[in-house]
């Protein structure tokens, strides 16, 4: 299965040109932010058609296919954005609001107007007035959020690796932050840092 146009050109067709998909990187690592991805695709479904066919949900694809899709979705694009929240933040209110926070960041990095939101499952906004809908396995069936998965995802990778300079003992740029049997005897053996979710890692025993 992949991602089709249907719900964009729905909305199109309603008068809603200027639709954002967002989708989320990280909800479940035991270190590092969360991010959110942020797609403003132009309402051309032939063109994005023929101009984005390979996209999909960046958990099919490999991180090499990210990094190109990446680039063709910037350029595509009329706009996008990336917003991260920390772990202190996670720790301190809980992943459903941060990745709320990390998702108002990325639409304000936008720069941009829009007018409706196409959210993967449990990213709705509730503080913002706008016309929203939360898709089930949203980035396997809207381009526009798998577009912001892939965008969420290199750009939190991204991020890991930069980290494993500061901590090269645990691992990050291969595991991105998330609970592999590595990271967590790195953790036995070094304790925490402070990229780590300390509300998470108190789960993994």
């Amino acid at each position: 299965m992949h991602p089709t146009l249907e719900f964009e050109e729905h909305l199109w067709k309603g008068g809603y040109l200027r639709v954002v998909g967002l989708d989320e990187a990280g909800r479940g690592a035991l270190a590092g932010p969360v991010a959110v991805g942020a797609v403003l695709l132009p309402p051309d479904a032939g063109l994005l058609r023929s101009s984005l066919s390979g996209v999909r949900d960046s958990k099919q694809l490999t991180a090499a296919q990210r990094e190109e899709w990446a680039a063709h979705i910037r350029r595509v694009a009329i706009a996008w954005g990336v917003g991260f929240a920390s772990a202190g933040e996670i720790d301190r209110w809980g992943i459903v609001a941060a990745v709320r926070f990390a998702a108002l960041r990325a639409l304000s990095d936008l720069r941009s107007s829009f007018d409706y939101l196409l959210t993967d499952f449990q990213l709705h906004l509730p503080s913002l007035d706008l016309p929203q809908t939360s898709l089930v396995d949203g980035d396997v069936r809207s381009l526009s959020i798998a577009a912001a998965s892939i965008l969420a995802k290199t750009a939190r990778d991204a991020y890991m690796v930069e980290m494993e300079r500061l901590y090269p003992h645990y691992g990050f740029a291969q595991h991105k932050g998330y609970a592999t049997l590595r990271h967590r005897q790195a953790i036995q053996a070094f304790g925490l840092t402070p990229l780590h979710r300390r509300s998470f890692c108190a789960k993994t025993g």
